[in-house]
């Protein structure tokens, strides 16, 4: 990767305008591999480059990946009507990054106010597209707790497809287990409006808690609290993108689901 002017990369990361970033640095408030830079102009490897902006420890992303473990009561917007924006659960730069009309970093899909769990972010617009696409099939998992007691054939309507209000071509899960009295794991892969809340409806049940653990290989890290986000690793790219084999699920995964997800 080219070298990279300290105000460019400041930019990139987002500290602010270019200007603001000459600022920044020509007041002493940039530190570079440990020494203390006060020229804008100094030029630098950005690639996996350190350094740390009025004492905060920073690292160069080319793009940025991140994951969230977003809490109930948040919305997935940056506009939000009824209840705070999950954005302002993320650091200033990361909001702001690239400057311009896009700025930031963006959801990668959406999960509802009172869902929970596992959400991606990112800037790069071929990975949300990628991700979002209903054609690329990602799997997603979702811990669901119904209002009334699960029963054999909720599961098989759920496995074989339910019709939506306003979608006349049936709409099935990849995989579907009942793991207690109330509650169910639901595979899916694609995104409707509200999909499990509706898919649940169309089978006499009602979502009262839904929970997503997992997208691709990727599972919510346990000692992620909610409210918290990290960068993503190479290694947790590469699980997203992975195909989820049967092994990998639950044991009391039936053979009609399992056949259904490998499909």
């Amino acid at each position: 990767m080219a070298r990279m002017q300290l105000q460019d990369i400041l930019f990139s990361q987002g500290f602010g305008t270019r200007r603001v970033c000459a600022g920044l640095v020509q007041q002493g408030m940039v530190i570079v591999n440990g020494a203390v830079c006060d020229d804008a102009a100094a030029d630098f490897e950005a690639q996996g480059l350190h350094f740390a902006v009025q004492g905060v420890a920073w690292e160069y992303h080319e793009k940025a990946y991140l994951m969230l473990h977003k809490p109930t009561a948040y919305e997935c917007s940056q506009k939000p009507s009824m209840h705070p924006s999950i954005y302002t659960l993320l650091p200033a730069p990361i909001r702001q990054r690239g400057g311009g009309a896009a700025a930031g970093v963006q959801a990668v899909g959406r999960l509802d106010q009172d869902t929970t769990g596992l959400l991606l972010l990112s800037d790069d617009g071929k990975f949300i597209h990628r991700m979002s696409s209903p054609r690329h099939h990602v799997p997603k998992v979702y811990e669901v707790t119904v209002k009334h007691p699960v029963d054999a054939l909720q599961v098989q309507k759920l496995l074989e497809g339910v019709v939506l209000d306003d979608d006349p071509k049936p709409v099935r899960a990849a995989a579907c287990v009942q793991t207690g009295e109330l509650q169910l794991s639901l595979t899916l892969t694609e995104g409707k409006y509200h999909q499990v809340k509706r898919m649940i409806a169309a089978v006499s049940n009602r979502v009262e808690l839904l929970h997503r653990s997992r997208i691709g290989g990727l599972l919510l890290p346990a000692d992620l609290a909610a409210g918290q986000w990290r960068w993503l690793t190479v290694d947790d790219l590469a699980s997203i993108s992975a195909p989820v084999s049967a092994a990998a699920l639950p044991d009391t995964l039936n053979e009609t689901s399992a056949a259904t997800l490998a499909r």
